[in-house]
């Protein structure tokens, strides 16, 4: 004769069989997400070693023509001194800060720099860096919906956790290894901040 399941049993079952669904298709849905916040937020944290949204680039060098020159460059002349570097659409506007230097303003956050006496340019290139400048773009919050959507986010990854704790039983849940894990899990930050 088959034996009869308890009722507490098979609702302790259902219990576990929802977090088991509920955690499977919230780590599914936003897997993106974390990959996003996971991935910058490892730049972010060597920050003095690496800048993940810009390359820069840095190239000195001698542009042609007579020097010294007097402070009467034409937009034209300027161009033409910023097509070696590739900014040659990028001009905004150019101004002296004494008599010997020119600096020019460009569009993609650059700067270019000449000693209107020897000739000498200092440019400093800004690019985006792929994928990167992305994903911190993202992690910084660029607006009002990205801000509801990383909300709904934080509040499913606190499911997720929950989820997680509960849709295992015996010694592979929370009376086993799992509540040990969980244990070791918490104490860390804790003592992060207790002796940093």
């Amino acid at each position: 004769m088959a034996e009869k399941i308890k009722p507490e049993r098979d609702s302790s079952a259902k219990f576990r069989k929802y977090c088991r669904s509920i955690h499977s298709h919230l780590s599914f849905f936003f897997v993106g997400v974390i990959l996003v916040y996971a991935v910058s937020g490892i730049t972010m944290n060597h920050l003095k070693d690496f800048n993940p949204q810009y390359m820069i680039s840095v190239e000195n060098y001698t542009a042609k023509g007579n020097y010294p020159h007097t402070h009467n460059f034409t937009k034209t002349q300027i161009k033409e001194m910023l097509e070696k570097v590739g900014e040659g659409d990028n001009y905004t506007k150019h101004f002296y800060p004494n008599s010997s230097t020119m600096k020019v303003f460009l569009k993609s956050g650059s700067s270019f720099t000449l000693n209107t006496q020897t000739g000498e340019a200092d440019y400093e290139g800004l690019k985006k860096r792929p994928v990167f400048h992305q994903l911190s773009f993202l992690h910084y919050n660029p607006g009002k919906w990205w801000t509801y959507f990383s909300d709904v986010f934080a509040i499913c990854l606190i499911l997720i956790c929950l989820t997680g704790l509960f849709m295992n039983k015996g010694e592979r849940g929370l009376i086993g290894i799992g509540g040990i894990e969980m244990l070791i899990g918490v104490a860390i930050p804790i003592l992060f901040l207790l002796f940093l």
